[in-house]
């Protein structure tokens, strides 16, 4: 297993989220040493489309880019229609992007992605739903358990989370990349 001892992981989402996209990566990010941070514009907790609850950590506005070392941002359609609505959100995503940090994105986590302009030019995959958003956004989108474009990972729905999970703490572990 891939060692990130020390690395700090910032997991943004909100409330509907895909309860799996949220917990089997952060088990991962624990797992391999590393250091997961629930950042939310809802206070207290959240919850998933399934029922699973946990504590926030931080706001996105209270925190940036650079206080961490990488990004995961899960999928489930209310969380990533919500979380792109939001500014702090979108803002702390964008300054990821622009930074070169590496970024986890699943499912229909990709919104956000398009939103905070980090995706023109890159190959991804994502929840065949968003593959026409995507295209638009100048993706060239492919329909593949596990993508990497410039340390931007993407996959498609739970199905794929042994191999998202794999590519993530690789990448995590490697550090920014060049934009």
């Amino acid at each position: 297993m891939t060692d990130i001892t020390g690395k700090k992981v910032a997991f943004v989402l909100t409330d509907g989220f895909e309860d799996s996209e949220l917990t089997s990566p952060w088990q991962a990010v624990q797992g391999a040493g590393g250091q997961p941070t629930l950042v939310s514009p809802k206070q207290g907790s959240v919850e998933g489309k399934k029922g699973h609850t946990q504590a926030v950590d931080a706001a996105p506005g209270s925190v940036s880019a650079s206080d961490f070392d990488a990004l995961v941002l899960p999928g489930g359609v209310v969380n990533a229609d919500h979380l792109r609505m939001d500014e702090e959100s979108v803002a702390l995503v964008k300054g990821f992007a622009e930074a070169g940090k590496p970024i986890g994105v699943i499912c229909h986590g990709a919104w956000i992605l398009i939103e905070a302009g980090a995706v023109d030019g890159r190959r991804m995959t994502s929840y065949p739903s968003l593959r026409t958003d995507l295209r638009n956004a100048g993706v060239d989108w492919v329909d593949e358990e596990v993508v990497t474009d410039r340390g931007i990972v993407s996959s498609r729905t739970p199905d794929d989370l042994p191999a998202f999970n794999a590519k993530i703490l690789e990448e995590f572990a490697e550090g920014a990349h060049e934009r």
